[in-house]
């Protein structure tokens, strides 16, 4: 093993530790308790400090776990050389192809868990297309993406789904934290890393206005941009509207914008037609979770030739008219294969959530049926008071009389 990387790993993981006080103080609850005890974790999650961070919580409460990327593009070698240290199986390089990705997957499995954590619901898949002699063993799981939840409630509702998982991404936490502040910020930062470019002035096209693309749109608008958002829901359309954004369709917007970001979960959201009239240096990334959002087939169809890291996670096509479009981390996620993802205070409330949300499965899962379960509230609110705690903020709590007239239909107004 090379010390060196793993001396650099052990650094970044205790940096971002410094800003995770909550997951922090429930490694140290969970290292009491031991919830885990004797428990096989397999976990498909990006290999970053702050996952980190989240394996020695679940790795205190005495689980055994095996750890594989989610995404190739996102994963922190000296973090995963760190993580090997610390006794947990990582399977995980930087920058594999596909086959290798999948291959690392599959040895993650090798486990045989108890309970298993995605990302993006490739381990899941995996689990019931290719390791089905496996489901009999696994009590449930956790996921942490829309992308990953649009795809199980899709499985539940075909009644494909063989254990219980919960949404971890559903909380209210989760989505005004992780999927606004930090998808907003790391996908600006990531933008900014790989390019360079001035947004003030610029026309951003956000496509997607959930609460990931809503942190997009308010950052870039923050920096100086005009903001167009692009969407298929008339009520978030409408949403974009009302706090003063441009909203249009993707063919109108693509003749329009300078830099485009698509945080949607669906695939082709910028396809051939659309590529086919952007201004010469239009910049594309990807800030939802698949290389399919930006239809890198038909760009390369399209390109007459192709300048691979003109800057670092930046590449260069060339279309037959001379225009060039810019494609940002291969279409992959730019806020962690150019940046490093969410910062470490936002992913605090993400995996601290993810780690109660374990505890909570172990307890209960035999009274779970198969299908995908909301994280229990108390987590949710636990979490929010344990953040507000470590900041040193105090909220109110109801007086007796309101609580007994909140309870009560029969006081009038």
């Amino acid at each position: 093993m090379d010390r060196a990387l793993v001396e650099a790993g052990e650094l970044r993981i205790g940096w971002a530790a410094r800003a995770m006080p909550v997951l922090t103080a429930l490694g140290e609850r969970f290292a009491e308790q031991r919830p885990l005890e004797g428990l096989r974790i397999a976990a498909c999650l990006h290999v970053t400090a702050e996952t980190a961070v989240l394996m020695g919580a679940l790795r205190a409460g005495g689980a055994e776990i095996a750890l594989a990327a989610s995404n190739p593009l996102s994963t922190q070698d000296d973090v995963a050389a760190a993580l090997g240290e610390y006794g947990i199986a990582v399977h995980a390089r930087a920058g594999v192809d596909r086959d290798t990705y999948y291959g690392h997957i599959h040895r993650a499995l090798d486990l045989a868990p108890d309970l298993v954590l995605d990302d993006g619901c490739d381990l899941v898949n995996t689990l019931h297309t290719e390791r089905t002699e496996l489901l009999g063993g696994v009590r449930g799981g956790c996921e942490e993406t829309t992308t990953g939840i649009i795809r199980l409630r899709q499985m539940a509702a075909e009644r494909a789904l063989r254990f219980p998982v919960v949404a971890v991404n559903d909380t209210r936490t989760k989505r005004m934290f992780d999927n606004r502040y930090g998808t907003g910020q790391s996908t600006v930062d990531g933008i900014l890393r790989a390019t360079n470019t001035l947004l003030a002035g610029k026309t951003v096209v956000v496509a997607g206005f959930g609460y990931c693309g809503r942190g997009v749109a308010e950052r870039a608008r923050g920096l100086g941009a005009r903001v167009v958002v692009t969407e298929i829901d008339p009520v978030k359309a409408l949403d974009a509207l009302l706090q003063g954004y441009d909203v249009q369709p993707m063919a109108a917007a693509a003749r329009d914008g300078d830099v485009f970001v698509t945080v949607t979960g669906n695939r082709d959201v910028i396809r051939g037609e659309h590529l086919a009239v952007m201004k010469d240096g239009a910049i594309l990334a990807n800030a939802g979770h698949f290389d399919v959002e930006i239809d890198v087939r038909a760009l390369d169809g399209l390109a007459q030739a192709v300048h691979r890291g003109v800057r670092a996670n930046t590449d260069e096509y060339v279309l037959a008219d001379g225009r060039r479009l810019l494609l940002l981390a291969e279409g992959r996620l730019v806020n962690l294969t150019a940046a490093e993802g969410h910062p470490a205070a936002v992913m605090d409330m993400s995996f601290s959530a993810q780690a109660l949300a374990v505890a909570w499965l172990v307890r209960e899962h035999t009274s779970l049926a198969p299908g995908v379960y909301d994280v229990p509230e108390e987590v949710d609110v636990e979490v929010a008071r344990l953040k507000l705690a470590a900041a040193g903020v105090e909220v109110d709590e109801l007086t007796a009389e309101q609580e007994r007239y909140l309870r009560s239909w029969r006081t009038g107004s």
